[in-house]
């Protein structure tokens, strides 16, 4: 997405955040399939804990971008997988945008005063580490210098929104878990395929961002 007034940019997605959100509509549509309904719904018996990312869009080249990053591989939900900067909300957290800020300071050196929160996109439970997340949308109006915490980040992906929509770089890969093999819709940035609930969030990102425009 070019722009000439990031500004403009971040007035409109503010506005735009304060009413109805696309939710499940457009994060379906990156969603693994077969739909596991249990991806949208909480366990009763077994409640959610609750975390934070962050969506941070910056100006760079006359495009908006926004960082990914690449976790090291261990042994959980999410080794090696390419994600937002975020975490579990800490106890000291008054909020989860509180969350999705410190996380980011902490993983990808961004100082939280320098981030305007311009508002949330919907929240998505993950079943496999059993968070509810809610993405905070953020905006820096500068390029920033990243410092990634090397205990947390194996590499961090600027790409450029303009990506997210070039289908040439979006695909499905057969996924097997034990005995379930799922169709996974993905993003492939610089070779990283990035899917699961991180794809499901950006095409939210990616709808909302067609209903503020271009024309900024």
């Amino acid at each position: 997405m070019r722009f000439s007034n990031i500004e403009a940019v971040a007035d409109r997605l503010t506005e735009r955040l304060k009413l109805t959100l696309p939710g499940r509509d457009a994060q379906i549509k990156m969603a693994p399939t077969p739909v596991d309904e249990n991806r949208f719904t909480e366990m009763e018996n077994r409640p959610a804990r609750p975390g934070g990312v962050m969506v941070l869009l910056y100006p760079k080249n006359g495009e908006l971008y926004l960082p990914l990053m690449k976790r090291p591989g261990y042994n959980g939900a999410h080794g090696g997988q390419v994600s937002f900067p975020g975490g579990k909300a800490e106890k000291e957290d008054l909020n989860l945008i509180e969350t999705a800020l410190r996380e980011t300071e902490e993983e990808i050196g961004v100082k939280s005063k320098e981030v305007s929160v311009l508002g949330q996109l919907s929240d998505l439970f993950i079943i496999a580490s059993n968070f509810k997340v809610s993405p905070t949308v953020g905006i820096l109006y500068h390029t920033p210098q990243f410092v990634p915490d090397p205990y947390e980040v194996e590499a961090i992906l600027e790409v450029p929104i303009s990506q997210f929509y070039d289908l040439e770089k979006r695909g499905v890969e057969e996924m097997r878990f034990g005995k379930y093999v799922i169709q996974s819709p993905y993003f492939n940035v610089e070779g990283h395929l990035v899917w699961g609930a991180t794809a499901m969030m950006l095409s939210e990102l990616l709808a909302v961002m067609d209903d503020i425009g271009t024309d900024v």
